[in-house]
């Protein structure tokens, strides 16, 4: 199916539109400058970028896209400029600035659709299949920390409620990890050995005391009275 044609008289009553047909890039500029809508349309809903595309003047794109053409703008058909594209340069051009190549129009079809059945050249297949598989990965990529960051959202979410409704716990949670600190400072402040020692000297006293109170060693069976 045949998107443009250049003989249609719709267009001879719009100066810019057919200047965009014709790729003359001075005529379009003068016309832009002159105050000329640049997102105009023909009687089949095509801006001067869907006739730019199709014939490949990538230049007068480019143009169109300064003074303020939409580039997501689309037909009476569904389709966006993409569709009507059949040159490599000019794909790269419209891809680049954010129009989506896996964008379907009203009947369900690709680009990529409209370029096999058109029977544009091979380079122009290839770019557009390449550009569609790294949409695709794109997109997976994207559900998949979509998916990672809901997920952990949903496990901060569940732990502040549990906190919440658990202030005690959270509290000595607090407590401990305090205490923890702590005692690491001590122990890197002190040394180990240190603190080892520090700690048998404690148990030794302690043993010196409970003796001293109870008359009897802890640990040890069988030992006789004291006699007062």
């Amino acid at each position: 199916m045949s998107y443009v044609f250049v003989n249609d008289s719709s267009q001879t009553n719009v100066p810019l539109l057919q200047a965009c047909i014709d790729g003359d890039f001075n005529y379009s500029k003068r016309l832009l400058e002159s105050g000329f809508d640049p997102n105009i349309r023909d009687s089949r809903g095509r801006t001067g970028l869907h006739l730019a595309a199709a014939r490949g003047n990538v230049d007068i794109c480019q143009l169109l896209h300064k003074f303020g053409a939409d580039l997501l703008a689309t037909d009476y058909q569904g389709n966006t400029a993409l569709h009507l594209c059949g040159h490599v340069d000019t794909i790269q051009f419209l891809v680049s600035n954010g129009l989506k190549i896996d964008i379907c129009n009203h009947q369900g079809a690709t680009p990529l659709v409209l370029a096999k059945r058109r029977g544009v050249n091979k380079d122009v297949i290839r770019l557009l299949e390449s550009l569609e598989e790294q949409e695709v990965k794109g997109f997976n990529r994207g559900t998949h920390l979509k998916l990672e960051t809901m997920q952990t959202a949903e496990s901060e979410s569940a732990m502040e409620s549990h906190s919440l409704l658990n202030p005690n716990l959270q509290q000595g949670e607090g407590v401990l990890s305090s205490f923890r600190t702590t005692w690491q400072e001590f122990v890197e402040d002190l040394g180990f050995w240190r603190v080892l020692l520090l700690i048998f000297v404690i148990a030794l006293l302690s043993l010196g005391i409970a003796y001293y109170v109870s008359g009897v060693l802890p640990f040890v069976e069988n030992q006789p009275e004291l006699v007062h």
